[in-house]
């Protein structure tokens, strides 16, 4: 069964991936320093542009012609890649002269209008656009190749699935099962590869971080969490870390992660002597702010990272850093995860925030990717916070490491107060500690900042996440406008009732 799946043909896509994910790993592998999320970001817009050019390239030779055969051959290739139900705009070479030539096309290349709507111009311009909702017939309908007729009898054209995505834009996840599609490793589980590594020479080490990196690439959604036996010597590891910065929290950490780290303590077992099990803790996150953890084997891109953000799950490693460096680690382990990150998704002011990063990921740019990367970076990672007149820690990234802990409140690098225009083009130091932090009043605050720089994020669509069925929804038409209107009505009801009989 396996050798016939195997010689199965992929689809074109897929092979441009295939391709483009081998050329990632070589030139993106593990390099010894502390990678990032905007590294990453940065490495696969680069990446996304070759890619964009080799399925632009093999697009045109697929499109030489406009004969049946061709056509056919298009169709077959991208088949499964293909929406049944889809919309097109387009604006007309010649406005409304052309509109019957253009509908006639869908006919020839059997594809039935459900709907056809005018638009006006945008921007005060001249050019009057056209909404096509339409359905490819069963057996016979080609998409592929009305586009490629449509495209050259019209000034512009944008093609989306069924649920409003732009075609022509990055696929995001729309239900929380897609997330197991989002685990795209830029750095992989081996250490072996750089000698600077700790755990370079020591084959136990490697053989375990196999052992668990495996049990990540396994893992569906809705699956139980692995459960890791942890050894004496990881045990010990842990253990000196949690010693070590416990001892810390209480001058340099924010209360909101104090407080989660009690919590933590009391319902999942933290302890010096015991390596919590992500189970547990999912557990107690779900019930506390709705947000859960799922395994993973390293650092996946941040495109991914950042869309699981937006259905509230956090993408946790379950290895440790090795014995011999306990105070470092050069990629995220289960210590920066569990002390760092976790506490703070306790709290539901930070837990929405983190959601909002991750919601206006979805569908973003490459370089509203890298930007967006890189507001995490100085704010969910190396965040800092005023709080009774003193500056605090709540980034995970120094809430995890006893050093830039220490180094980030000691007077000595320069603190800026967080603006996402200028936070997002701020260079950043992967390798030492951070010469700038930034400093946010309070998360409401910053969620605020956010919201006003997320309308100036280049996307055709907004998104809403439901919490109920664990979905995002693309707000693409009047009905589904409405549905949020009659909501968000109810909403303020209920808070106008409960006003009425606080106050009365």
């Amino acid at each position: 069964m396996t050798e016939e799946k195997e010689q199965q043909p992929r689809s074109f896509r897929n092979r441009i991936a295939s391709d483009s994910a081998v050329e990632y790993q070589f030139t993106n592998g593990y390099h010894g320093r502390r990678r990032s999320l905007i590294d990453d970001a940065r490495a696969e817009k680069e990446l996304c542009r070759a890619t964009g050019r080799r399925l632009s390239n093999a697009w045109r030779q697929l499109s030489l012609s406009e004969d049946d055969e061709d056509l056919e051959v298009l169709d077959n290739v991208e088949d499964n890649d293909v929406p049944v139900k889809a919309a097109i705009v387009f604006s007309p070479n010649d406005g409304f002269d052309r509109l019957p030539a253009i509908l006639d096309a869908f006919k020839r290349y059997h594809v039935t209008i459900h709907h056809i709507e005018s638009r006006p111009p945008q921007d005060g311009g001249d050019d009057v656009s056209f909404l096509v909702r339409c359905e490819r017939d069963q057996g016979r309908g080609n998409i592929p190749g009305l586009v490629i007729s449509l495209k050259r009898r019209v000034k512009s054209l944008q093609l989306f699935h069924e649920n409003g995505v732009d075609m022509d834009g990055p696929w995001f996840p729309k239900v929380i099962s897609d997330l197991d599609k989002c685990h795209h490793l830029v750095t992989k589980f081996e250490p072996e590869l750089d000698a600077d590594h700790p755990g370079f020479s020591d084959k136990v080490y490697l053989a375990r971080r196999k052992k668990i990196a495996e049990a990540a690439f396994e893992y569906k959604h809705g699956q139980p969490l692995p459960v890791i036996d942890y050894t004496e010597e990881e045990t010990t590891t842990w253990g000196i870390v949690y010693q070590s910065l416990t001892s810390l929290y209480q001058s340099h950490a924010c209360k909101e992660h104090m407080e989660g780290l009690k919590l933590l303590e009391k319902h999942c077992g933290y302890s010096a002597d015991l390596v919590p099990q992500l189970g547990a803790v999912s557990n107690f996150l779900k019930e506390r702010t709705g947000w859960q953890l799922r395994p993973v084997a390293g650092l996946v891109s941040a495109r991914d990272f950042l869309a699981s953000l937006a259905f509230r799950v956090f993408q946790c490693t379950q290895y440790l850093r090795h014995g011999s460096s306990p105070h470092h680690s050069p990629e995220p382990d289960c210590c920066h995860e569990l002390l760092g990150h976790v506490p703070m998704l306790s709290d539901p002011s930070f837990a929405q925030f983190s959601q909002e990063i991750g919601l206006l990921s979805l569908g973003a740019s490459d370089e509203d990717i890298e930007k967006l990367a890189t507001c995490y970076w100085f704010t969910v990672e190396f965040g800092l916070c005023r709080q009774d007149n003193k500056l605090k820690a709540y980034g995970a990234g120094l809430l995890s490491s006893y050093g830039e802990l220490e180094y980030a409140l000691s007077g000595k690098p320069e603190i800026k107060d967080f603006e996402p225009e200028v936070t997002a083009v701020e260079p950043y130091d992967d390798v030492n500690y951070q010469t700038v932090y930034f400093v946010s009043d309070t998360f409401d605050r910053a969620k605020e900042q956010l919201r006003s720089y997320a309308s100036k994020i280049r996307r055709p669509f907004e998104v809403t996440y439901d919490p109920y069925t664990q979905s995002v929804e693309v707000l693409d038409s009047r009905e589904k406008l409405q549905r949020l209107s009659e909501k968000i009505k109810g909403d303020v009801i209920l808070l106008n009732t409960a006003m009425k009989k606080i106050i009365n």
